[in-house]
């Protein structure tokens, strides 16, 4: 839905940026009450902490009526945040100052973890967005055709081949002339940043009752390099904001870099 196309009034009324976050904050973590205590706090803390999700919005990173693939998934945050948003834009509660809202045609989220795969389910199962929630292990999980895939904070935990092979069947599952991967990596020549990174993530993996797997990382920029070698352009955003990480978001584009 366009800006212009809403009700002048329903436009004059748009919130402010920090206004309209806090409603889909609670809008977003609202159908996780439904799942546990464990699964609403998960989703309030990590929605509300995490610079990733906001940046995704204020930037445009998810294009409108998108086939979305979120690999590495968890309890589903990114399918209930979409349906959050359409459901703003659709009141025209949506932001002035932000690109026009992401919306989904699809969404499939692949994740390992059992537990989390099940919490998605019983919490968003009556989405009207009808979420899809796949229990598989993402190396081995049959990709769907789509138009934006979505990988935060997991690739590292597969070995280098391994990572290659995901990404170039991610490729493959891409619209080959408009397709986007949005992928989040830790900058392994940022030591500090990096180090702490990497403690914070083992004691979260403990705490939600995880064995703490190895983790295979790289230098930002061959990051860069390996996806620039799979076709993509690539631009990067930071993304530690208000935290002590070393966190950068890669924003892959097939197109205009791909060959």
């Amino acid at each position: 839905m366009k800006r212009e196309d809403l009700p002048a009034a329903a436009a004059q009324a748009a919130p402010s940026a920090d206004d309209a976050w806090v409603a889909l904050l609670d809008a977003a973590c609202a159908p996780y009450r439904s799942a546990g205590r464990w699964a609403w706090h998960w989703a309030r803390g990590k929605l509300g902490r995490d610079p990733v999700f906001r940046g995704l919005l204020e930037r445009g990173d998810l294009p409108a009526r998108a086939r979305v693939l979120d690999i590495g998934c968890g309890q589903g945050l990114l399918a209930s945040l979409l349906q959050a948003t359409a459901d703003a834009a659709r009141r025209g509660a949506w932001p002035a100052a932000w690109p026009a809202a992401p919306s989904a045609t699809a969404y499939t989220g692949i994740e390992l973890m059992a537990k989390d795969a099940a919490r998605a389910r019983a919490a968003l199962h009556g989405l009207p967005l009808q979420p899809r929630f796949i229990n598989a292990d993402m190396c081995r999980a049959a990709l769907p055709e789509c138009d934006v895939v979505v990988i935060l904070d997991v690739l590292h935990y597969v070995d280098h081949a391994a990572q290659e092979a995901l990404l170039q069947g991610v490729r493959d599952a891409l619209r080959p002339s408009q397709g986007r991967l949005l992928l989040r990596v830790g900058d392994a020549d940022s030591r500090r940043g990096f180090a702490v990174s990497q403690w914070v993530d083992h004691v979260v993996t403990m705490a939600r009752g995880h064995r703490v797997p190895p983790t295979y990382c790289r230098p930002l920029a061959a990051w860069v390099a390996l996806l620039e070698s799979q076709g993509y352009a690539v631009r990067t955003v930071p993304m530690s904001q208000g935290t002590p990480f070393a966190n950068v978001l890669l924003v892959a584009d097939l197109g205009a870099g791909s060959s």
